[in-house]
Protein backbone atom coordinates (compact mmCIF):
# COMPACT_ATOMS: atom_id res chain seq x y z
CA UNK A 1 0.00 0.00 0.00
CA UNK A 2 1.39 3.51 -0.75
CA UNK A 3 0.82 6.01 2.09
CA UNK A 4 1.55 9.60 0.53
CA UNK A 5 2.08 11.05 3.71
CA UNK A 6 0.37 11.14 7.23
CA UNK A 7 -3.34 12.25 6.31
CA UNK A 8 -3.52 10.57 2.89
CA UNK A 9 -3.92 7.12 1.86
CA UNK A 10 -3.69 4.85 -1.17
CA UNK A 11 -4.88 1.68 -2.40
CA UNK A 12 -2.55 -1.60 -2.23
CA UNK A 13 -0.06 -1.48 -5.53
CA UNK A 14 -1.23 -2.95 -8.25
CA UNK A 15 -4.83 -2.63 -7.14
CA UNK A 16 -7.30 0.09 -9.48
CA UNK A 17 -8.92 2.69 -6.72
CA UNK A 18 -12.26 2.07 -6.07
CA UNK A 19 -12.97 5.80 -4.64
CA UNK A 20 -12.51 8.12 -2.23
CA UNK A 21 -13.25 8.93 1.21
CA UNK A 22 -12.22 12.58 2.49
CA UNK A 23 -12.27 12.27 5.77
CA UNK A 24 -13.30 15.67 8.18
CA UNK A 25 -11.81 15.37 11.94
CA UNK A 26 -14.07 16.67 15.02
CA UNK A 27 -13.08 18.47 17.88
CA UNK A 28 -8.90 18.16 19.23
CA UNK A 29 -8.12 15.77 16.59
CA UNK A 30 -5.75 15.39 13.92
CA UNK A 31 -4.73 13.46 10.65
CA UNK A 32 -2.79 10.95 13.10
CA UNK A 33 -6.20 10.46 14.80
CA UNK A 34 -7.11 8.66 11.46
CA UNK A 35 -3.95 6.49 10.62
CA UNK A 36 -5.72 2.88 11.86
CA UNK A 37 -9.04 3.69 10.10
CA UNK A 38 -6.88 5.10 6.65
CA UNK A 39 -4.97 2.06 6.10
CA UNK A 40 -7.85 -0.05 7.15
CA UNK A 41 -9.87 1.71 3.81
CA UNK A 42 -7.51 2.05 1.69
CA UNK A 43 -6.43 -1.72 2.08
CA UNK A 44 -10.15 -2.28 0.46
CA UNK A 45 -8.73 -0.10 -2.68
CA UNK A 46 -10.61 3.25 -1.62
CA UNK A 47 -8.31 6.39 -0.94
CA UNK A 48 -8.75 8.44 1.63
CA UNK A 49 -7.66 12.19 2.40
CA UNK A 50 -8.03 14.07 5.80
CA UNK A 51 -8.96 17.17 6.34
CA UNK A 52 -8.03 19.45 9.77
CA UNK A 53 -11.53 20.51 10.00
CA UNK A 54 -11.21 24.11 11.72
CA UNK A 55 -14.43 25.07 13.13
CA UNK A 56 -13.40 29.39 13.33
CA UNK A 57 -12.68 29.15 9.86
CA UNK A 58 -15.23 26.61 8.02
CA UNK A 59 -14.85 28.37 4.36
CA UNK A 60 -11.48 27.51 4.32
CA UNK A 61 -12.30 24.06 5.84
CA UNK A 62 -14.71 24.35 2.62
CA UNK A 63 -12.65 25.38 -0.02
CA UNK A 64 -9.98 22.58 1.44
CA UNK A 65 -13.08 19.78 0.95
CA UNK A 66 -14.05 20.91 -2.50
CA UNK A 67 -10.20 21.35 -3.85
CA UNK A 68 -9.96 17.19 -3.28
CA UNK A 69 -13.84 16.86 -4.67
CA UNK A 70 -12.01 18.65 -7.54
CA UNK A 71 -9.41 16.88 -7.78
CA UNK A 72 -9.33 14.64 -11.22
CA UNK A 73 -6.70 11.89 -9.65
CA UNK A 74 -8.73 11.30 -7.01
CA UNK A 75 -11.84 8.56 -8.11
CA UNK A 76 -15.14 8.40 -7.77
CA UNK A 77 -17.32 8.07 -5.88
CA UNK A 78 -16.05 10.75 -3.64
CA UNK A 79 -17.47 10.14 0.29
CA UNK A 80 -17.22 12.59 2.78
CA UNK A 81 -16.52 10.84 6.15
CA UNK A 82 -16.63 12.80 9.64
CA UNK A 83 -16.24 12.57 13.15
CA UNK A 84 -17.81 14.71 16.26
CA UNK A 85 -17.90 18.09 14.66
CA UNK A 86 -16.51 17.23 11.41
CA UNK A 87 -19.59 15.16 10.75
CA UNK A 88 -22.36 18.21 11.61
CA UNK A 89 -19.61 19.91 8.42
CA UNK A 90 -19.53 16.81 6.53
CA UNK A 91 -23.64 16.79 6.60
CA UNK A 92 -23.59 20.50 5.78
CA UNK A 93 -20.95 19.61 2.88
CA UNK A 94 -23.27 16.78 1.74
CA UNK A 95 -24.57 17.89 -1.34
CA UNK A 96 -21.06 18.33 -3.05
CA UNK A 97 -20.23 14.72 -2.48
CA UNK A 98 -21.87 11.59 -3.35
CA UNK A 99 -22.68 9.81 -0.57
CA UNK A 100 -21.71 11.07 3.46
CA UNK A 101 -20.60 9.14 6.14
CA UNK A 102 -21.05 10.33 10.02
CA UNK A 103 -19.98 8.87 12.78
CA UNK A 104 -20.16 10.11 16.56
CA UNK A 105 -21.95 13.09 15.17
CA UNK A 106 -21.48 16.17 17.68
CA UNK A 107 -24.56 18.23 18.14
CA UNK A 108 -24.82 22.07 19.72
CA UNK A 109 -26.81 19.95 22.87
CA UNK A 110 -24.05 17.53 23.01
CA UNK A 111 -22.61 16.98 26.58
CA UNK A 112 -19.05 18.63 27.40
CA UNK A 113 -16.95 16.07 29.21
CA UNK A 114 -14.48 17.87 31.33
CA UNK A 115 -11.73 15.94 32.96
CA UNK A 116 -8.70 14.22 30.65
CA UNK A 117 -9.01 10.89 31.94
CA UNK A 118 -12.70 10.97 31.22
CA UNK A 119 -12.17 12.48 28.16
CA UNK A 120 -10.09 9.50 26.78
CA UNK A 121 -12.81 7.14 27.92
CA UNK A 122 -15.72 8.76 26.41
CA UNK A 123 -13.52 8.65 23.00
CA UNK A 124 -12.77 5.39 22.69
CA UNK A 125 -12.45 1.99 25.44
CA UNK A 126 -9.75 0.63 22.42
CA UNK A 127 -6.43 0.97 24.17
CA UNK A 128 -4.52 1.02 21.15
CA UNK A 129 -6.38 4.17 20.20
CA UNK A 130 -6.36 5.59 23.72
CA UNK A 131 -2.97 5.49 23.24
CA UNK A 132 -2.52 6.99 19.95
CA UNK A 133 -4.21 10.52 21.36
CA UNK A 134 -2.34 10.22 24.44
CA UNK A 135 1.15 10.25 22.58
CA UNK A 136 -0.19 12.71 19.77
CA UNK A 137 1.63 15.95 20.85
CA UNK A 138 -0.80 18.11 18.66
CA UNK A 139 -3.92 16.30 19.60
CA UNK A 140 -6.06 19.07 21.77
CA UNK A 141 -6.31 18.03 24.88
CA UNK A 142 -10.14 18.76 26.72
CA UNK A 143 -11.82 19.30 23.01
CA UNK A 144 -14.75 17.80 24.03
CA UNK A 145 -14.91 20.03 26.83
CA UNK A 146 -15.70 23.41 24.22
CA UNK A 147 -19.00 24.00 23.09
CA UNK A 148 -20.27 22.92 19.95
CA UNK A 149 -21.36 26.14 18.15
CA UNK A 150 -24.83 26.77 18.03
CA UNK A 151 -25.19 27.45 14.33
CA UNK A 152 -23.91 23.94 13.62
CA UNK A 153 -27.13 22.39 12.80
CA UNK A 154 -27.37 19.59 10.20
CA UNK A 155 -30.08 18.27 8.19
CA UNK A 156 -30.70 15.10 6.30
CA UNK A 157 -27.70 15.87 3.25
CA UNK A 158 -29.53 15.25 -0.28
CA UNK A 159 -26.98 12.05 -1.34
CA UNK A 160 -27.31 8.59 0.63
CA UNK A 161 -26.31 8.43 4.12
CA UNK A 162 -24.68 6.07 6.37
CA UNK A 163 -24.88 6.91 9.83
CA UNK A 164 -22.54 5.33 12.72
CA UNK A 165 -23.59 5.98 16.67
CA UNK A 166 -22.31 3.94 19.63
CA UNK A 167 -24.61 3.05 22.02
CA UNK A 168 -22.76 4.06 24.68
CA UNK A 169 -21.62 7.68 23.58
CA UNK A 170 -22.46 9.99 26.44
CA UNK A 171 -21.51 12.93 24.52
CA UNK A 172 -24.19 12.74 21.59
CA UNK A 173 -27.31 10.18 22.33
CA UNK A 174 -28.07 8.16 19.40
CA UNK A 175 -31.48 9.44 19.58
CA UNK A 176 -30.19 12.84 19.19
CA UNK A 177 -27.84 11.63 16.42
CA UNK A 178 -30.22 10.01 14.14
CA UNK A 179 -32.66 12.42 14.64
CA UNK A 180 -31.68 15.44 11.68
CA UNK A 181 -31.61 11.46 9.62
CA UNK A 182 -34.71 10.07 8.89
CA UNK A 183 -34.05 9.06 5.18
CA UNK A 184 -30.21 7.86 5.99
CA UNK A 185 -28.75 4.10 6.56
CA UNK A 186 -28.85 4.23 10.50
CA UNK A 187 -26.45 2.05 12.59
CA UNK A 188 -25.91 1.65 16.01
CA UNK A 189 -22.66 0.46 17.07
CA UNK A 190 -23.18 -1.98 20.28
CA UNK A 191 -20.76 -0.98 23.33
CA UNK A 192 -19.60 2.20 20.82
CA UNK A 193 -18.23 4.87 22.50
CA UNK A 194 -17.83 8.16 20.61
CA UNK A 195 -15.17 8.21 18.26
CA UNK A 196 -16.94 4.30 16.59
CA UNK A 197 -14.08 4.85 13.90
CA UNK A 198 -11.51 3.90 16.31
CA UNK A 199 -13.20 2.20 19.19
CA UNK A 200 -13.23 -1.41 19.96
CA UNK A 201 -14.97 -2.80 17.34
CA UNK A 202 -13.26 -0.45 14.31
CA UNK A 203 -12.86 -3.71 12.21
CA UNK A 204 -16.51 -4.15 12.03
CA UNK A 205 -16.82 -0.22 11.68
CA UNK A 206 -14.68 0.28 9.07
CA UNK A 207 -16.08 -3.02 7.12
CA UNK A 208 -19.69 -1.84 7.24
CA UNK A 209 -18.17 1.36 5.80
CA UNK A 210 -16.95 -0.56 3.22
CA UNK A 211 -20.35 -1.96 2.57
CA UNK A 212 -21.68 1.56 2.18
CA UNK A 213 -18.64 2.31 -0.19
CA UNK A 214 -19.38 -1.01 -2.13
CA UNK A 215 -23.44 0.28 -2.58
CA UNK A 216 -22.28 3.06 -4.13
CA UNK A 217 -19.85 2.12 -6.15
CA UNK A 218 -21.88 -1.02 -7.79
CA UNK A 219 -25.29 1.01 -7.11
CA UNK A 220 -26.51 -1.90 -4.60
CA UNK A 221 -28.06 -1.54 -1.62
CA UNK A 222 -26.20 -1.92 2.10
CA UNK A 223 -27.25 -4.88 4.27
CA UNK A 224 -29.00 -4.02 7.68
CA UNK A 225 -26.23 -4.81 10.01
CA UNK A 226 -25.58 -3.99 13.47
CA UNK A 227 -22.29 -3.99 14.55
Amino acid sequence: MTTTSIGAWDEPSGLAARGTVILLTGRGETARTYQRFGRRIASDAYRVRVVETDLGDLETTRKRVEALLGDADLPAPRVLAGSDTGAAVAARLGSLADGVVLAGLALPDSAPVAEWQDELEARSACPTHQRVLFEDEDFTRGALAEPVPADLIVEQPPVPTLVLHGNHDIVTRPAAAFAPFPAARLRTVVGGHHDVLNDVSHRSVAATVVLFLESLKLGGDLPDIVV
